[in-house]
């Protein structure tokens, strides 16, 4: 007989620590089905590139992040240009040698100068972006995908309500962010059923 060390073997299955939540998957008001995904995760999910999801389920037109490597390839291109034009008025023998460096030099300074220019200006589209994709994000984030019957929701009906089609979703979507000129056809020639917007 083992007293004390002795463990009793017991079948009660684990339970969760108390404060840890499971996910509940939300369910398809329009089929029932459970397999859905926010609309974040269905872009680069299962089938996304086959049924173009990335672009269906957008939040709003691509925002450029590449102002950085557009200046260095503005501050290369300039110098090449500038260098090449140097070396071509010297190989041709054009006046004296200090004008064509000058020249090339300046042409160099040019480019730099409108290099600068165009990342100023991609920057403002950027912001400009990027608060649209503000407004549209509140409508955006809390729906869902569902890849049984390919219909867009909201869980509990909020911030608005019913199953769109991806393209109802871009609209309502890309409408709320203000950039709803810059659908393609399929999307701005769909409409959004009344009352889908809630307070809308």
């Amino acid at each position: 007989m083992f007293v004390g060390s002795h463990r009793r073997r017991t079948n009660v299955p684990f339970m969760a620590s108390e404060g840890i939540t499971q996910q509940v998957v939300p369910q398809c008001p329009r089929c029932g089905g459970n397999e859905v995904r926010t609309v974040g995760k269905a872009r680069s999910g299962k089938g996304s590139m086959k049924k173009d999801l990335e672009n269906r389920l957008a939040k709003g037109p691509a925002i450029s992040h590449d102002g950085c490597s557009h200046f260095i390839e503005g501050v290369i291109l300039s110098l090449l240009a500038g260098a090449g034009v140097t070396f071509l008025l010297a190989w041709l023998g054009v006046q004296k040698q200090l004008l064509v460096f000058t020249t090339g030099g300046a042409i160099a300074v040019l480019g730099i100068v409108f290099t600068i220019k165009v990342i100023r200006k991609d920057g403002r589209e950027r912001k400009v972006l990027e608060a649209a994709h503000a407004l549209a994000d509140p409508l955006w984030s809390p729906a869902h995908y569902c890849y049984g019957c390919e219909g867009v929701f909201c869980p509990g009906g909020t911030p608005w309500r019913g199953v769109l089609t991806p393209e109802q979703f871009k609209l309502l979507v890309w409408r709320q962010g203000q950039y709803d000129d810059q659908l393609g056809d399929k999307a701005r020639n769909t409409e959004i059923p009344p009352g889908t917007l809630i307070g809308g």
